[in-house]
């Protein structure tokens, strides 16, 4: 949690109490000892009990456009559907311990990464509420939310949130163009209106922005003599499937904005491809999420039973890249967004960013926005993420 914000919280907190002692005050002419109350003394005690509501509730808009009442005190949240929210929620706070309820393939990342190391009891927040990918209200009713924060896009979660009366406040993936930076950026903005410290919310996203125009400045100074590399983003790979990155979709971005090229640009969002259509393409590199088990291993010893691999460009060159996981999977957008975009810089475009030092960007940032010291082996724990952190089998 970066450190400068401390006094504007305690500032904001301290705010806090006063009105709630001002209303406490307020409060004292309706329990007067005259016989009886006059019709003004009356409204004058309603209009008293308006305000103690009113400043016991804040009100937001949220991603999908949502106008919704929550409490000015938040002190229980679940996060569901959508999975990187947990760590930007972690990075936000400085903490885990209002976090009561994730999903499980939030949890598997967590479970997996640098998250439960810096907040050790994020491992005990609840996932039971999700039963077979779906919300289960009576689950979700026992861990007593006073708010929670799911996908904009699963209408799902809000109908049935919005029928048991819980304030439910959506975050959205693809309201900002799949610009990873200036999503990243909203949601922890909607998250300064709910916890009102839009401070701290201006502080964090703006350092997505200095590295964002750090790399593509560097880039753009290269000029079109610049050789952009034919890139593959495995997005999802299990099963007999892959899935890839397509022109609708944070891979697009991730591509554009460090200097390469999708070969599978003129497909939209989480688009299905076989093996045929990789061979045509012959990528240079390869990129695999961890939302799939596969390591760059599988690939170089052709291990995949009826996949092929030998044959690809990436594959002979071992130019295939296991995207890291920090406090979260780097692949959509999450607390470690910033150093997604210099990492895949380092990839794409080795001779420009040659300076680039990428396990001491690390520690600092870790040390910057967590107020934490990586060991040696924690570093490279998020080179080499496990395949267990997808949450699926090979």
């Amino acid at each position: 949690m970066i450190k400068l914000n401390k006094k504007i919280i305690t500032l904001a907190v301290s705010v806090v109490i006063l009105l709630t002692a001002l209303t406490g005050c307020a409060s004292g002419p309706a329990q007067s000892s005259a016989p009886q109350a006059s019709g003004s003394q009356e409204a004058n005690s309603q209009d008293g009990g308006a305000s103690a509501q009113k400043a016991a509730e804040r009100t937001v808009v949220d991603h999908a456009g949502n106008t919704v009442v929550i409490p000015a005190d938040i002190n229980r949240v679940v996060i569901s559907s959508i999975m990187p929210l947990p760590s930007v929620f972690c990075l936000f706070e400085g903490a885990s311990d209002k976090l009561v309820g994730m999903d499980p393939s939030s949890m598997a990342a967590a479970k997996n990464s640098i998250l439960p190391k810096i907040y050790p009891e994020v491992l005990n927040v609840s996932t039971d509420f999700i039963k077979d990918g779906s919300l289960n209200i009576e689950e979700l009713m026992k861990l007593k939310p006073d708010v929670v924060l799911y996908s904009a896009d699963n209408t799902a979660d809000y109908e049935v949130l919005s029928k048991a009366g819980i304030p439910a406040v959506a975050f959205s993936t693809s309201k900002f163009k799949f610009d990873t930076v200036k999503t990243f950026d909203n949601w922890v903005s909607l998250m300064g209106e709910i916890f009102g410290q839009q401070e701290t919310a201006k502080q964090i996203a703006s350092y997505g922005y200095e590295v964002k125009d750090e790399i593509t400045k560097t880039i753009e100074k290269a000029g079109d003599s610049l050789k952009r590399p034919r890139a593959l983003i495995l997005f999802r790979y299990d099963n007999g499937s892959i899935k890839t990155s397509g022109s609708n979709f944070f891979g697009q971005y991730w591509l554009d904005t460090t200097g390469a090229e999708n070969v599978a640009k003129d497909l939209k969002g989480m688009a299905e491809i076989n093996m045929e259509q990789i061979y045509q393409w012959d990528p240079e590199i390869i990129f695999i999420t961890n939302f799939t088990p596969y390591q760059p291993e599988d690939l170089y010893e052709n291990s995949i039973n009826g996949f092929d691999w030998s044959r690809v460009k990436a594959v002979q060159d071992k130019k295939v890249y296991k995207f890291p996981l920090g406090m979260y999977r780097w692949f959509p957008p999450a607390s470690d967004t910033p150093l997604s975009i210099k990492w895949l810089a380092t990839k794409n475009q080795p001779e420009l960013f040659k300076d680039l030092d990428m396990d001491k960007e690390i520690r600092e940032y870790y040390k910057k926005f967590y107020s934490y010291d990586l060991s040696d082996e924690q570093v490279e724990q998020i080179f080499h993420p496990s395949s267990e952190a997808s949450g699926l089998k090979k």
